[in-house]
């Protein structure tokens, strides 16, 4: 029999709204959608979908447990700059200091078990290697946007040293997958 999508009067997808080019955030504001404030969040959104893909690579648990909490804290990210810092009223959850200590430790376990690193690497070598280097220049483009939205709005500092070292914990997690799955690590040669 097959399924039936259900007759209710629960919220659409669709609005209609945002046919205007303006976009609603927490506080009752609209912006256009090419502010940098949306594009702030939409770029932490975009991460957090190529975490996933990262994830679904990938069958070490607790690598796999550590990206679920990563993608749980870019939610929350997003949920505080998808918000009116003036006007806002609803309760965000919070992103905490400690979140940020557990990635510098993540770093440091994986990092005690690498080679020294003598050059610079080039991004491949496995499709989960390539995909933590997408997250870790994705990453990098939304912390570049939040100090640019920093410079004109508020913006939780936190917010920023969090994706400041979420863009390393990738890297370094790059390099742990490269050992994990025997790929090989290019490094880069420059011309002479």
């Amino acid at each position: 029999m097959p399924l039936k999508w259900p007759q209710t009067d629960t919220m659409k997808i669709y609005t209609k709204k945002g046919d205007d080019g303006t976009t609603g955030i927490l506080g009752g504001v609209r912006l256009p959608k090419h502010h940098l404030r949306i594009d702030s969040y939409g770029t932490v959104d975009e991460l957090n979908s190529f975490v996933g893909v990262l994830r679904d690579q990938l069958s070490n648990d607790d690598m796999v447990n550590d990206l679920v909490i990563i993608q749980e804290e870019l939610f929350t990210i997003g949920s505080h700059l998808a918000s009116d810092p003036e006007k806002n009223r609803m309760k965000l959850p919070d992103l905490r200091e400690e979140d940020v200590a557990r990635l510098e430790e993540k770093m440091d376990q994986m990092d005690a078990a690498l080679p020294e690193m003598r050059s610079f690497v080039l991004p491949g070598g496995h499709p989960a290697v390539s995909a933590a280097h997408v997250c870790r220049c994705v990453c990098r483009r939304a912390e570049r946007l939040c100090v640019a939205l920093a410079e004109n709005e508020s913006v939780d500092p936190l917010i920023l040293r969090y994706l400041n070292r979420l863009s390393d914990y990738f890297f370094v997690l790059s390099r742990q997958l490269t050992q994990d799955l025997g790929a090989v690590e290019t490094p880069w040669k420059p011309r002479n």
